[in-house]
């Protein structure tokens, strides 16, 4: 058994805490750039678009994240796309992380008056100008504080790229635990990494939606 003090599982532990904020940072970014070009294709009201984006939303949430990731880096293998654990691990969660977005801003969206997007046809505005100008402006006030939520479960999600060979803060936990043989105190370190990760989203998400609260 190799000897670990305590400062170097922590050291090792925080170094492979900067790949699961890269990771989850990739994917979010993502999610979102995804989750904006179908909240956006929803809202053309085509029925083809609406029922296409209604069947990945129902896809990418009603199958777990593992398989997903599974058949990112597995699947596309067997179809002759080599990719990485990285690259599987980030597309995979980004199209995990788009699909809730575009239902939370969905729900953000039709919370607004129907009568605004009425009177911006009255004033003239094109589809896009009153996207612009009048829905997003104040959708995004409402859609801030469950995005932020949702991503303490990007976070948490990253966890499971440790099954594809990624290497982040529970793959490296898993390594000193099998080096050190001390399960109890590597991981209780990764949970405390966690929650010093997800605490900070938890309390902006809280602190968005009182500033924010459309019934005041």
């Amino acid at each position: 058994m190799i000897e670990f003090s305590n400062y170097d599982i922590i050291r090792n532990l925080l170094i492979a805490t900067q790949w699961t904020v890269l990771l989850s940072l990739a994917a979010f970014a993502g999610g979102i750039s995804v989750a904006l070009c179908l909240t956006a294709a929803r809202l053309t009201k085509n029925p083809a678009l609406a029922g296409l984006i209604k069947l990945y939303v129902e896809v990418f949430q009603g199958t777990p994240l593992l398989m997903q990731m599974f058949l990112c880096f597995f699947g596309l293998s067997l179809v002759g796309l080599n990719i990485s654990a990285w690259n599987a691990a980030v597309l995979s969660l980004t199209l995990f992380t788009s699909a809730f977005l575009v239902e939370i801003w969905r729900g953000c969206i039709d919370t607004l008056p129907k009568g605004q997007w009425e009177a911006s046809r009255c004033l003239g505005l094109s589809f896009l100008q009153t996207l612009r100008y009048v829905v997003l402006p104040q959708a995004f006030k409402v859609a801030l504080a469950p995005s932020i939520g949702f991503s303490v479960q990007v976070v948490k999600g990253t966890a499971l790229a440790s099954v594809i060979g990624f290497v982040e803060l529970t793959k490296a936990g898993t390594m000193l635990n099998n080096a050190t043989f001390e399960p109890f105190k590597v991981f209780a370190f990764v949970a405390l990494i966690y929650f010093a990760l997800c605490y900070p989203l938890s309390l902006t998400s809280k602190i968005l939606e009182k500033k924010f609260n459309v019934s005041r």
